[in-house]
């Protein structure tokens, strides 16, 4: 019973000493904590503060700038010189399609028919192609050219040819494209007329070359000067140089003259002095009489044919401006070439009949026949014997 009194006072004391060291720990640490805090506070905080501030900072002058002289070069092939650019190609205008297959074959049908000189043919299909295609170009173009190729008959039809070509103006460039210069100049030019180039279009002095005479059959060749006054524009589809060759025949011991026959002999032509321009006022036009061998037997039964000569007719839209002949006797077979004096009426008036101051009126007023002089087929009668 002591014993256990003993150990339960030992265990009190133990106790008691273990809750004093831990109440003296605790007051130990709390007191270094208080220290502790009690020197951070003591310290000085430092905080800083971002302000923005905008400093307008001057721009600084600037230097001046040195002052430039021009130097000449030492010589003037110091430089070299640059290079040109070429500029690109022009585009050539073209004749703008025909979107219409039927309006594109009348349009050449009419242009056939003007070439050929049937001018009703031509403005019937361009009347056709019109119906169809009214503002087609090339439709009015060609009717232009037509009525001009008949303005040289009938002068009215010179204004439906201008009407024509300003339709074709009317349209543009982008519509008509190469047929509105073509246009332009017409109007600009107006419509020339035959009588406008009478004194201003005429024929020199044909030359005629005998080939070499060794050739088998005969060859002549013949040169047809046509001149033109300065500034007179000719197209080349409106002038036509007609040449009719003669030949000479022995016929039952008399001389004939007969137009050369066509199959029997060969005429090319061909323009030798360059570009259809007259831009020297003269084109040259040579045309080449080739009479081949004559066989035996034509030559006894219709007589051996020759060169004889030639008659040469110059024709503005189909109207004859000029002609000439070699020799001179055959102007009187020029078909165009007889023409009424200018003073006198071309027929005789039943007043002038009646009056009986143009017709004879006695039996012995008529006059004798006389030989015909100009014609060499005439017979001549013989000399009186004295």
């Amino acid at each position: 019973m002591a014993n256990q009194v003993r150990s339960t006072h030992l265990v009190f004391r133990l106790t008691c000493w273990m809750l004093g060291l831990l109440a003296f720990a605790q007051l130990l640490v709390g007191g270094v904590a208080l220290a502790v805090r009690m020197e951070r506070s003591r310290e000085v905080r430092v905080e800083e503060k971002v302000v923005t501030r905008i400093v307008t900072v001057a721009a600084a002058v600037p230097k001046p700038a040195k002052e430039v002289v021009a130097v000449a070069p030492a010589s003037p092939s110091a430089l070299p010189p640059p290079d040109p650019t070429p500029l690109p190609p022009a585009r050539p205008l073209v004749a703008p399609p025909i979107a219409d297959p039927v309006v594109e074959r009348l349009v050449k049908e009419a242009r056939i028919a003007r070439v050929a000189g049937d001018m009703a043919t031509a403005i019937v299909k361009l009347g056709e192609a019109r119906d169809a295609a009214p503002q087609e170009p090339s439709v009015l173009y060609e009717q232009g050219l037509v009525y001009e190729a008949m303005a040289a008959f009938d002068p009215r039809l010179a204004d439906q040819a201008s009407d024509a070509y300003l339709a074709v103006m009317a349209l543009g460039v982008p519509e008509a494209g190469a047929l509105y210069p073509l246009a332009a100049a017409k109007i600009r030019d107006g419509i020339s007329m035959p009588s406008d180039l009478r004194g201003e279009l005429a024929l020199g002095l044909p030359r005629v070359f005998p080939d070499d005479p060794n050739v088998e059959g005969e060859r002549v060749v013949v040169t047809v000067p046509v001149q033109a006054a300065p500034g007179t524009e000719v197209a080349a589809d409106d002038l036509v140089v007609k040449v009719q060759f003669y030949e000479s025949t022995m016929a039952e011991g008399r001389k004939q003259i007969q137009p050369a026959a066509e199959g029997l002999c060969e005429t090319v032509y061909e323009w030798v002095s360059g570009e259809f321009d007259f831009m020297g006022g003269e084109e040259t036009l040579r045309v080449t009489y080739t009479l081949p061998p004559q066989e035996l037997q034509q030559e006894h039964l219709f007589g051996k044919r020759s060169y004889y000569g030639q008659t040469v007719e110059v024709f503005f839209k189909g109207e004859l401006i000029d002609t000439h002949a070699a020799p001179r006797h055959l102007s009187s077979r020029i078909g165009g070439g007889a023409r009424p004096a200018d003073d006198g009426p071309q027929f005789l008036t039943p007043d002038m009949i009646d009056n009986g101051s143009v017709l004879p009126t006695l039996e012995g007023d008529f006059l004798p026949e006389m030989p015909d002089l100009i014609n060499p087929d005439g017979s001549i009668p013989a000399l009186p014997e004295n």
